[in-house]
């Protein structure tokens, strides 16, 4: 154990601090709470003693959201240095061994919800369980849309073709038949071209706990449309996590998190807005981004060949849940 006073490091049974004098209770509750005052150093720190335990800390360069290997806690690094204790919170880890997650997977190749029969002509080439950092960003979206009613355009053009067939009908009694059915065509395709339908406005509201990997090394398997369920997460203890399961530390910072998260639910109001609605002729998407937290959340990589070709599979280890997939097109 370490002296939460002077860092000094002491036998597990000590008192007291053989250096500092200060009195170690051993029946003092765990923190799990940020400090009152925060706990700052100087920009480019390369070491700190953990606010909570008195451990060092000595992060890689370009880390910003550290766990301390000794008690747990969590220490994220602000603009001014070390911002002290956040509170960060995890995933339990429900799909802990190799070999079930494996069977999941081949579950999931086989029933086509990725590509059917994908699993018989790959090869397993590695899978491995780490915990991961994300960056949870809330994000409120209202996407305003103004579109082609389809129904009413609809309606239009059948009164329209109708009452056209009967004109036309009678044109073409005079004049050999074409004249009316031509008529008709021209006038109907000058309305769809000229009015475009009739337009409406709607408003497409949502609220998003996007995650963002707080790894730049893991950016390419960036979650776009996955969201974790959080109602299961508990605040951050190292003790729940598997001894040779990794914990990693992440490298991308709140701000740059927030920047991500903005952009990327933006695009995905847009494809939403296509999918629901036809012939979109304005959309403009309002973001409000709030809160943001640190979860950690184990994740099972399995990278398979396929005929040459590299598959890389993210799975969800609370859930079982695909989040991404890369490699696979279609």
């Amino acid at each position: 154990m370490y002296c939460p006073k002077c860092g000094a490091q002491l036998p597990d049974d000590a008192a007291f601090c053989s250096k500092c004098g200060a009195s170690l209770s051993l029946t003092q509750p765990k923190q799990t709470q940020a400090p009152t005052v925060p706990v700052l150093a100087p920009l480019g720190a390369t070491a700190l003693k953990c606010p909570s335990c008195g451990a060092p800390i000595s992060p890689k360069l370009g880390e910003m959201v550290i766990t301390c290997e000794y008690c747990g806690s969590g220490i994220t690094l602000a603009n001014d240095g070390w911002r002290g204790i956040e509170k960060q919170t995890m995933l339990p880890l429900k799909f802990a061994e190799k070999d079930h997650i494996i069977a999941e997977i081949h579950g999931l190749m086989d029933r086509g919800l990725l590509h059917r029969h994908l699993q018989e002509n790959s090869k397993l080439e590695d899978v491995n369980l780490s915990f991961v950092p994300y960056w949870i960003v809330s994000v409120s979206a209202r996407t305003s849309i103004v579109a082609s009613d389809m129904a009413v355009q609809a309606g239009e053009l059948a009164t329209t073709a109708a009452l056209l067939g009967v004109m036309g009908g009678a044109m073409g009694g005079r004049r050999g038949g074409f004249a009316g059915p031509l008529l008709a065509g021209t006038m109907i395709g000058g309305m769809m071209g000229g009015r475009g339908g009739a337009r409406k406005t709607y408003e497409m509201d949502n609220n998003y706990n996007f995650p963002i990997v707080a790894l730049k090394a893991f950016i390419e398997y960036q979650p776009k449309n996955y969201q974790f369920s959080l109602e299961a997460r508990t605040l951050f203890d190292v003790s729940e996590i598997p001894k040779g399961v990794k914990i990693l530390n992440g490298d991308i910072g709140e701000e740059t998190a927030k920047y991500q998260a903005k952009t990327l639910v933006d695009q995905l109001q847009s494809e939403r807005a296509h999918a629901q609605y036809h012939m979109i002729q304005q959309l403009h998407t309002d973001l409000d981004v709030a809160e943001s937290e640190v979860l950690h959340a184990p994740i099972w990589f399995a990278q398979y060949d396929y005929k040459g070709s590299k598959i890389v599979l993210i799975i969800d280890a609370s859930s079982g849940s695909v989040i991404n997939s890369i490699g696979l097109q279609g």
